[in-house]
């Protein structure tokens, strides 16, 4: 799916009159799903685990029932070993872990069990996924998530004491190749306006990332004819949810020096989608008077300066890139297997763009 969505993205860019080319790279490591699923009796659930899973269990079958928690408040967890634990976590919004969520489940991997049953809170009531880094370890036994809306079942598992199996099909990959898609509208003026925007990610995510390859592919389309006073470079990046792999290969290789960058322009996740959860417009302090007029019609949070390094955007200030914006958000089913067409908003995405171009616009005419 993202090798075909890129080879669309470069076939656009093309038809747009850009050069195009693309970057291979590999990650150290990735680890591929097959399957999933959890089984009580006659019922049987889709589940998935929580990325990293211990090399040694790419693949496994375990059957067994769940330690319960201390009748007594207070009370120590006892050891669960050769079972199953629970851990519910709260959904914060975020698309990483955080320092409260790893506590619980680390307290849990304390009990020493043979794998974890994970449900985050997700008002969706469908498995929610968090991204990983490159460098985060692996569990030391399978973390496995299952979904909000099937809860009772493990309710009534847990309190009969039944059996429950888990079956896991997957495999690890070291050294997995992937692509950025690049193109350039080169035309010697010493001075670079760069467009990105995240490819891949987890599920379908229609409304995750069409939205932004939509933005993104509009200012491709208007580079020729309206933005005629720079260099122009754009990058589709892939490898998002397991590290930002592409975006940090194309800053090593590829991305133009920060000093002769005039704007760096980033579309993130989530920018026109029905029932929104969050939304921020993000920027570097330099563009902050300028953002601010060219999306004052943009409903969403404002993030500036060093709050702005949110999603890929944190490689550009990570980079030092004085001058950048973009945007950045979360919706109903960000991150869960129904995120799909219907979540996208077509309303939005002109006004969307058109903030996006206005500001590349007031950039260029000096409007910092």
């Amino acid at each position: 799916g993202a090798a075909a969505a890129l080879d669309w993205i470069a076939a656009e860019l093309g038809k747009a009159g850009l050069k195009v080319s693309s970057q291979p790279f590999a990650m150290e490591r990735q680890y591929e799903l097959g399957s999933g699923t959890l089984k009580v009796g006659d019922k049987k659930l889709e589940v998935m685990p929580q990325w990293w899973m211990p090399e040694k269990q790419a693949t496994f079958s375990l059957t067994a029932t769940i330690a319960p928690l201390p009748a007594k408040p207070g009370e120590p967890p006892a050891k669960a070993v050769d079972r199953f634990v629970r851990v519910d976590l709260p959904f914060d919004r975020g698309a990483y872990l955080n320092d409260e969520h790893l506590g619980k489940i680390y307290q849990a991997l304390g009990r020493n069990p043979a794998a974890v049953l994970l449900t985050i809170d997700h008002p969706s009531g469908e498995i929610f996924t968090y991204n990983v880094n490159q460098s985060n370890r692996a569990w030391q036994v399978p973390v496995i998530l299952v979904a909000p809306k099937d809860r009772a079942v493990l309710d009534a598992a847990e309190k009969a004491g039944s059996e429950i199996t888990v079956e896991i099909a997957g495999v690890y990959k070291g050294a997995l190749s992937s692509r950025n898609v690049v193109a350039r509208l080169d035309r010697g003026k010493d001075k670079w306006l760069v467009v990105s925007t995240p490819v891949t990610s987890w599920f379908t995510s229609t409304c995750e990332r069409g939205p932004g390859i939509a933005g993104f592919l509009a200012m491709a389309r208007l580079a020729a004819k309206r933005f005629t006073d720079v260099d122009v470079m754009l990058v589709a990046t892939a490898g998002h949810e397991i590290g930002h792999g592409g975006m940090s290969q194309f800053m090593k290789r590829g991305a133009p020096r920060p000093k002769d960058t005039i704007a760096w322009a980033h579309f993130g996740a989530s920018l026109a989608c029905r029932e929104q959860v969050a939304k921020a417009v993000l920027s570097s302090t330099s563009l902050a008077p300028l953002v601010d007029r060219t999306f004052a019609g943009i409903p969403a949070t404002r993030l500036t300066g060093s709050q702005a390094g949110v999603g890929e955007m944190r490689d550009v200030q990570g980079a030092e890139f004085p001058n950048f914006f973009g945007m950045a958000g979360s919706h109903r089913t960000f991150h869960t297997p129904i995120d799909n067409l219907s979540l996208v908003d077509p309303a939005l995405l002109v006004p969307m763009a058109s903030a996006f171009a206005d500001t590349i616009d007031g950039v260029l005419k000096g409007g910092r």
